[in-house]
């Protein structure tokens, strides 16, 4: 058993499943309850997890100094390692450099006697993403690895079996980041043994389902895509016909996307499916909004609403959402998080909801959903969907959503979908879509000025959605995308292509 303190991260939850997947027992917490938990868990290893918060600040997030006197091994990442200084006597300011990507690690010396970093090339990369550094480490701590701009990378305290590293090794970016938790967990005198979601933890998943819901009814708010269909089917496997699935056509999907969920369902399931148009509705509640978060949440509430009345058509008590851990962490998701944007099936619900949630892949990322799709036997053309943000092609348009807009994006979007099947690309990124970014410039046509609209283009390569790349595509597959929109979409004379990483951007725009 490890602790694992939550200081707000948008990634304690992927820390937990690093370790999880070592085959170790993790107990997530908050630091107001760590002493209790400890006495309660009896743990073999703790670890500090990132936060947004500066430990300087007022009212920053902290923990009780004499958990460093148990004699437990700690480790403490980002935020927590600055913790571990700041209540130990060494010294924490702003960076000179705020860093959101990759930094080279080099070790300070030999390490053939320091633990943590066994097996641990020199100079790999590591992912950052903080504003504040340590500048002084506490009496008794040795600096053990250093980058560029941090000269407190990795840090330790030999006799206490503390440590601290400013990089996150729980994100794909950070090469031997799994070494680095494995090598934690055996200081912590645990041995790792890997371990991945298989039939009988499904069969389980389902078996709780069906614990929690009893002969009641359900329904189901399904989009299609691989999240809601995955927890559609694992609910429908627990409680049967007393499920009944859902398609709100909000106006807001990809072009083609409503007749390819009815095509699909009717062939691969025996499940009671309905399709609702709902189009004027949500354009409706949609008009004159333009800031992002209102758009999601007027889109979450007409979603509700439009289950509460089938609801009492059905008599269902239970509402079915395919929320993953991604949506509920970015929607503040934990004490100390900050919200970076309310995801309509999170954020986005009023709290006068008549329905209970069933959301049973809310701890589950969204590599995870997909391995529990395949034990289920989904089709290839569900599982390998790319992911689709909940509130549609609303928050991929900047500013106020209307039906002229929505037009220019589905046309335009589906240039983007077919150049990147046709070059064999799709399979290997974990997005690429088109946004409108609201931004008219000057171009020319036939010799004549034109003002018009402006497409950018998104591509990610991603394995946790927690953190991407933007994807290489090659320059001859990004002019033939450009050349067909200002070619085939009337209205539009400029294509752009967004190559910023998450850190710091994220995934959508909006």
């Amino acid at each position: 058993m490890v602790i694992l303190i939550d200081f707000g991260s948008q990634t304690a939850h992927l820390i937990a499943r690093r370790i999880k997947e070592l085959g170790v027992e993790v107990k997530i917490t908050i630091p107001e309850l760590v002493m209790e938990e400890i006495k309660k868990a009896k743990p073999r290893g703790i670890i500090f997890s990132g936060g947004p918060a500066s430990v300087y600040a007022k009212g920053a997030p902290t923990i009780d100094p004499e958990v460093f006197k148990l004699g437990i091994p700690i480790l403490g990442i980002c935020y927590g390692e600055q913790l571990i200084c700041h209540l130990l006597g060494g010294e924490v300011n702003a960076g000179f450099k705020k860093e959101y990507g990759p930094a080279t690690l080099n070790f300070q010396f030999s390490i053939f006697n320091f633990q943590l970093l066994k097996g641990i090339p020199d100079g790999i990369t590591v992912w950052m993403s903080h504003g504040d550094e340590v500048v002084r480490v506490p009496v008794g701590f040795e600096t053990m690895a250093v980058t560029e701009t941090i000269p407190h990378a990795v840090i330790e305290n030999k006799n206490k079996k503390i440590f601290g590293i400013q990089f996150h090794p729980e994100v794909v970016h950070t090469q031997f980041g799994g070494q680095l938790l494995e090598n934690f967990l055996k200081i912590c005198e645990i041995t790792p043994k890997k371990k991945s979601l298989d039939k009988e933890s499904v069969e389980n998943l389902i078996k709780d389902i069906k614990d929690s819901m009893g002969e009641e009814r359900a329904i189901c708010a399904l989009s299609g895509g691989v999240d809601s269909s995955v927890a559609a089917l694992l609910v429908h496997q627990a409680i049967g016909k007393n499920l009944t699935s859902f398609y709100i056509d909000s106006g807001l999907m990809r072009e083609g996307e409503t007749d390819a969920l009815r095509k699909v369902f009717s062939s691969h399931y025996k499940m009671d499916i309905q399709i609702i148009d709902a189009k004027n509705e949500f354009l409706k509640a949609l008009k004159g909004i333009s800031d992002p978060e209102q758009k999601r949440k007027a889109v979450g509430k007409t979603f509700i609403q439009s289950f509460e009345k089938l609801a009492k058509r059905t008599g269902a008590k239970f509402l079915v959402q395919g929320t993953i851990y991604p949506d509920v962490i970015e929607s503040a998701g934990s004490k100390h998080s900050v919200i970076i944007k309310s995801h309509h099936n999170v954020g986005g619900l009023p709290k006068d909801m008549n329905l209970m949630l069933i959301e049973p892949l809310r701890n589950f990322y969204k590599d995870e959903v997909r391995q529990v799709g395949k034990i289920l036997g989904l089709p290839e053309e569900i599982i390998n969907r790319q992911p689709f943000p909940g509130p549609g092609l609303a928050v991929r348009i900047i500013g106020e959503v209307d039906e002229r807009k929505l037009n220019i994006l589905r046309q335009s979007d589906k240039i983007v979908q077919e150049e990147i099947e046709k070059h064999g690309l799709a399979g290997k990124l974990w997005q690429a879509f088109a946004v409108f970014a609201g931004i008219k410039t000057t171009g020319v046509r036939g010799d004549e000025r034109a003002y018009g609209e402006t497409i950018a283009i998104r591509a990610i390569e991603a394995q946790d959605a927690m953190s991407a790349n933007f994807a290489k595509l090659p320059y001859e597959v990004l002019e033939k995308i450009s050349l067909r929109i200002v070619t085939e979409v009337s209205g539009v004379n400029r294509v752009v292509y967004d190559i910023t990483n998450k850190p710091p951007a994220t995934m959508e725009w909006e």
